[in-house]
């Protein structure tokens, strides 16, 4: 995300800190939207997601929000559990894929609207 980058750029102003509050909000606050959005391509292994949002999306959450994050996905059955030898994949449900449309369509709504 530019607004992160910009942050931490050399010689790069400082963004207001109300933007970097949204910046905070539309990212770690929506890891649930990043993660499901990596599991459109397929299945994603838990331990590398945090660093597969950081290459995607420009922000790397903790590994131990990342995992609270699925385990309510799973709960709220957005996303599915299935191991491959040891590790542990999560894929998207198609109640997921609805909600993965609802948040994006909720955003861009949002956005044209701004």
């Amino acid at each position: 995300m530019l607004i992160l980058a910009s942050k931490t750029a050399p010689g790069a102003k400082n963004p207001p800190k109300p933007v970097l509050r949204l910046a905070h909000a539309l990212t770690h606050g929506n890891i649930w939207l990043a993660s499901l959005s990596l599991m459109q391509k397929g299945n994603v292994y838990a331990y590398a997601l945090p660093g597969e949002i950081e290459r995607r999306f420009g922000y790397e959450p903790s590994k131990l929000m990342v995992y609270f994050v699925l385990y309510k996905l799973e709960d709220e059955q957005l996303i599915s559990a299935k191991f491959q030898g040891r590790r542990k994949y999560y894929e998207l449900t198609a109640k997921g894929r609805k909600a993965l449309a609802s948040g994006k369509s909720l955003l861009s709504s949002l956005s044209k609207r701004l």
